[in-house]
């Protein structure tokens, strides 16, 4: 058991441009599947129908992808703007007074 202890720390994970990426995927999966359509019949005849059926899956599994990672990016915005309104809070202590007696007085502001 001794080798599977790991020697350092894992790096961070890389962030990129997550949806773009899950988006060209999906329209990739979604292209294959209409490409090969046509040939149905060639591909049933060789016992190769799945292919077209996996192309259709992965289109289909892609735009649930989509789905979550627009949500996982839109939480990560608002985590990230509510990290730095946070941080202008502790900085400037009378713009968080002034936002406060907002709120307390009956005025709301639309989320």
């Amino acid at each position: 058991m001794e080798k599977w202890t790991p020697k350092h720390e894992a790096p961070e994970p890389l962030e990129g441009p997550v949806v773009a990426t899950v988006t060209g995927g999906t329209i990739l999966w979604f292209v294959l599947f209409v490409v090969q359509v046509p040939f149905y019949g060639w591909f049933d005849d060789r016992g190769h129908a799945w292919w077209i059926w996996v192309c259709l899956a992965g289109a289909g599994l892609g735009l649930i992808g989509i789905w979550y990672v627009r949500g996982r990016d839109a939480a990560l915005k608002r985590a990230a703007a509510a990290q730095a309104a946070a941080a202008q809070g502790e900085s400037a202590p009378g713009e968080t007074a002034q936002a406060d007696g907002a709120t307390a007085s009956g005025s709301t502001a639309a989320s």
